[in-house]
């Protein structure tokens, strides 16, 4: 039995000894190929496409990789796909292994010879980004070149700093071999490049399709939507069926949408997108439950000259004219019932599914107020301070409120002078009493007077008398039945005669001839007697013009009335 020597390593030393040189080996194999074929150009096919990465077969032990970071400027990644042949140059190993790739169109020049045959064929050549320098970058196309900052394709020195190591293509646009002086242009490439990327897009673009974008820019008109390469023009029009949508209240700058193709324009290169055409017409939607005769709730959202604009849902406005904005008003503009915002309640009057329009009613949704007008201004009533609303050259028209407009036609305004126009006496917006003299339904018209509230000399002449004064007058007419005496300048009261008075003086005989046996025996009798004193039987009697004295038995200043008795 031998005994194992104690120096010797144990089995479990033996073991990290032979790991630790296997390690070593390996770190060294991996530093001394890590640049192995690095700058080399192949064809590789390509095996999985990733969101991250490209998997390329290069034809060695380990798979290439291309990362997508480094394809917007080379070519759309939805155009690669397994099994594609793809040109790409090594520029590396990464910590995995794998060989790292760039994905170029363009062969890497090693001498000048090649260089001058780019230069006068204007072909691209494949180059590193080596540096920033002043004025723009360094860059190595098989010689060190020069990429002023103007043409390097980057927006700001953010962008041209991350350029730094990236494999580029590029034209040569000075070569002097005797300086050895190159400079080169990526920008052209660049634009080149897209301007291909567009066309692709623009032919693979059809009407009615609906696809994912990305909204770049948004002005007061819309929204333009990046579709992979093209840009569309989403107009406010069709971004909402809300008319008072603004583009900003919709979308933003970076937002992915989902948009439907409306038209393709292939001289103009315009396409035209759409969003609210993804979504039920709500005039569809809303006309198959509505009928003329509905209430519906609204909000106004517009105001025009000839009305206002309702929306009674998303999408869907109705218009108030004004001629169904108030009743008996005049309307000239809309502010002067709603504004903008305004909850309104309305009367459907009509729809037109078919040109989109509905035509709503305000006053409608109130009631007609001419119903119970003469119930609410009975004739001989008064109203108190009602403002004059509009005058016209015959008259001035006044607001009784709740939707009814009354006149005062110009020959009602005052007693004192003869007017040649309301506005000589009146003025919009004054205040005024009047007393109805006549209210018409059916016509829809309530006349107002003014100067019959004004003191007459009737009126004065009732205030300064009394019952039981005694008064001259003078007898106008005299009938049957009694006599109208004129007590003053446009005041007249009546006398009415007692059942057996008579109401004049018998006129004088109109024969001319005399009873002479009559007057005979008349004479012989009084010449017997003695002549008596004559004697007057019942009440004087009243011939029109004569003045005499009467006094006040009734004073009615309701019916503006005076009664009058005969002083003997």
């Amino acid at each position: 039995m031998s005994l194992a020597n104690p120096t010797d390593p144990s089995p479990q030393e033996q073991a990290q000894a032979t790991e630790s040189t296997f390690g070593d080996i390996l770190l060294q194999f991996e530093h001394e190929h890590s640049n192995e074929g690095q700058g080399e150009t192949l064809q590789g096919t390509v095996i999985k496409v990733s969101q991250e990465q490209i998997l390329v077969d290069i034809g060695r032990k380990m798979e290439g990789v291309i990362d997508r970071s480094r394809l917007p400027e080379l070519t759309a990644a939805s155009e690669i796909k397994p099994g594609d042949l793809l040109p790409v140059v090594i520029t590396g190993r990464n910590e995995e292994g794998y060989y790292e790739l760039s994905m170029l169109r363009a062969k890497r020049v090693f001498d000048w010879s090649q260089l001058e045959k780019a230069f006068e064929e204007k072909t691209p050549v494949a180059g590193r980004v080596v540096e920033v320098v002043k004025g723009g970058l360094r860059v190595d196309v098989g010689v060190r070149a020069f990429l002023p900052a103007s043409r390097s394709g980057a927006r700001d020195p953010m962008e041209m700093e991350s350029l730094v190591g990236q494999e580029i293509r590029c034209l040569i646009t000075k070569l002097d071999t005797a300086t050895e002086d190159v400079v080169v242009d990526r920008r052209s490439l660049l634009e080149e490049e897209a301007a291909l990327a567009k066309e692709r897009a623009f032919a693979s673009i059809r009407e009615g399709a609906v696809l994912h974008g990305t909204v770049r820019t948004v002005t007061e008109y819309g929204a333009f939507v990046d579709l992979g390469g093209i840009d569309g023009l989403l107009h406010v029009a069709d971004m909402s069926w809300n008319r008072a949508a603004k583009p900003g209240d919709l979308v933003s700058v970076g937002d992915s949408v989902e948009v439907k193709v409306l038209k393709v324009d292939p001289e103009s290169k315009r396409i035209s997108l759409g969003m609210k055409q993804l979504t039920p017409d709500p005039w569809t939607v809303t006309t198959q439950n509505l009928k003329v005769g509905d209430r519906v709730r609204g909000k106004v959202v517009r105001l025009a000259d000839f009305g206002a604009f309702v929306e009674i849902s998303p999408g869907v406005d109705g218009l108030v004219h004004l001629s169904s904005l108030a009743w008996g008003r005049r309307i000239k503009k809309p502010s002067e019932v709603v504004q903008v915002g305004d909850a309104v309640e309305v009367v459907v009057l009509d729809i037109k599914p078919a040109e989109k329009r509905i035509s709503l009613g305000l006053k409608e949704a109130l009631g007609d107020p001419w119903e119970e007008a003469d119930k609410r201004f009975p004739v001989g009533s008064l109203v108190e301070d009602v403002p004059i609303t509009n005058i016209a050259k015959f008259g001035a028209f006044v607001d009784l409120g709740g939707g009814l407009e009354g006149l005062i036609h110009i020959a009602d305004i005052t007693r004192e002078r003869r007017l040649e126009h309301p506005k000589e006496v009146l003025s919009p917006g004054q205040k005024v009493r009047a007393l109805v003299l006549e209210v018409d339904k059916q016509k829809r018209r309530i006349r107002l007077g003014m100067k019959q509230l004004e003191p007459t000399v009737l009126d004065e002449f009732l205030a300064s008398h009394q019952v039981g004064e005694t008064i001259s007058g003078r007898v106008v007419s005299v009938d049957a039945v009694m006599a109208k005496v004129e007590l003053a300048e446009g005041v007249t009261g009546v006398y009415r005669f007692p059942k057996n008075e008579p109401a004049a003086a018998p006129p004088p005989s109109q024969t001319g001839k005399a009873d002479v046996a009559s007057l005979t025996a008349m004479l012989a009798a009084r010449w017997k007697q003695g002549a008596p004193e004559p004697k007057q039987e019942g009440p004087p009697k009243l011939r029109p013009g004569e003045v005499r004295t009467f006094r006040i038995t009734k004073l009615d200043p309701a019916r503006k009335t005076i009664d009058l008795a005969l002083e003997a």
